[in-house]
This record gives C-alpha cells, structure tokens and sequence, in this order.
C-alpha cells in the first residue's frame, strides 16, 4: 500500500488516497494546537505516540463489538484506515468534571458523575464548533435519529471499555472526544483518534495530567506526559 496524492490536512494528521478507492492513508504529525487554533506548538513525538496508541485502542475496541474504521498500521506513523464520510459531530463522553465543562458550569474540576454525560459539538471550524443537542443536529441534517441513536450506543460502550482499561493502568479516563464516520454503505464506524490529544488522562493516585492540556495550560512537560502514557499502555 502506497500513499498518492493528499486528500486533507487537519491540524494533527494528513490522509493520502491509495490504489483503493475505499482505503486512506493516515499520517500524524507532530504539530500541536489549543484554544481554538489560537496557540500552536509541536510536541514532538507525538504522531508516533497518537498512531500507535490509537491503532491499539482500535484492535481492543473491535474485539468487543464497536466497529471502526482500522485497517493496518504500517509504520510508527502511517495507519490504512476505511475511507468514511465523517459525520459532522465531535461526542465528548465525560466522566469527571474538567476542562469546558467545569469553566461552563461554574464547579470545580474533579468531580466525578455518578453517570457518564455526552455532548455533541457541530464540527465547524467557521462557527467554532458549538454546542449542539440532537434535535438540532436533525434539523441541520446532520445525522439521522438512527444514526444519532448509534452514536450514542457505540461512544458509551467506548467508555465502558476504555474506563475499566485505563483503571488497570491507574489511569482515571476523565472525559474524551470521539468521531464517527459513515462507510460507503452507511454503516457508521468510529474514526478520528483516542490518544492524549483527545483524551484527559489523570493519575489515579495524584490527578497528575497526562495528556494535552499540559500544553494547553503551559503546564510543561507536556513530553514526558505522552511517554508516560505509552509507558502504561506499552510497557515502553
């Protein structure tokens, strides 16, 4: 499998076309963005990190029935994946208050739900990606009702799986954003990454954070975060 022309390039990978007209190529780059694109840095390693952590994660969530898009990972930083269209949705799944939630609401971070929520954000780059519910998603025919119900079914089953994963590691998985995508036949598959891009990751012990919001915050050691988490994951 080789790369032909690019497709797409979004601030964290690119997506090359292939001899299959159903199959891309995902490339991570190390380029980092917060804030709405405002602040921009490289993070460096992190490609690799993302590629190989979210490749994982793909192969163990496949194992317990949530489809995704997956199909070879072929170096540190290239993964053939299912060509899909993406819906137009980020679902962030929270189990712990932090982060937009905790700064919308006005509590602490911290605080852990005694439910996991969902949220669907409209994926615009123009409107900055606004909170959105369901019904609203149906009026902008963004996704239909059995696809919103889908979504829901197949993110929170990602949660169950990956919560009581992480937990082995001690690892608490605070809240996380996740893409869906549709195959040609309109099968809806999970797509994008899971990696300490687009999760928060705490220390179970000290709440230390191991994930993107160490740049985010200008916290440092942002490095060290995502090698501690390939650490936990692989042993590395």
């Amino acid at each position: 499998m080789s790369k032909l022309q690019q497709l797409y390039e979004g601030k964290a990978k690119r997506v090359y076309a292939t001899q299959n007209a159903d199959e891309v190529i995902v490339s991570y780059k190390d380029d980092a963005t917060a804030l709405d694109g405002l602040k921009k840095g490289t993070i460096s390693g992190k490609g690799a990190i993302n590629n190989r952590m979210t490749n994982f994660f793909m192969q163990m969530l496949e194992k317990e029935g949530v489809p995704t898009h997956f199909v070879e990972e072929l170096n540190d930083r290239e993964t053939v994946v299912k060509k899909v269209s993406i819906v137009p949705l980020e679902v962030i799944i929270r189990n712990i208050s932090a982060g937009s939630f905790a700064k919308r609401y006005g509590v602490e971070e911290g605080i852990v739900f005694a439910e996991p929520t969902i949220e669907f954000s409209y994926k615009n780059d123009d409107l900055h990606d606004p909170l959105i519910n369901s019904y609203h998603a149906l009026a902008l025919n963004l996704a239909t009702k059995e696809e919103i119900k889908r979504i829901k079914e197949l993110a929170f089953k990602v949660n169950d799986v990956l919560k009581a994963y992480f937990l082995k590691l001690n690892v608490k998985l605070v809240d996380f954003k996740l893409e869906f995508g549709r195959l040609s036949d309109g099968t809806i598959v999970l797509a994008d990454e899971i990696s300490p891009d687009t999760c928060r990751f705490w220390d179970a012990d000290t709440n230390e954070k191991l994930d993107k919001d160490r740049f985010r915050r200008d916290m440092g050691g942002v490095e060290d975060a995502y090698n501690e988490m390939m650490r936990r994951v692989f042993g590395e």
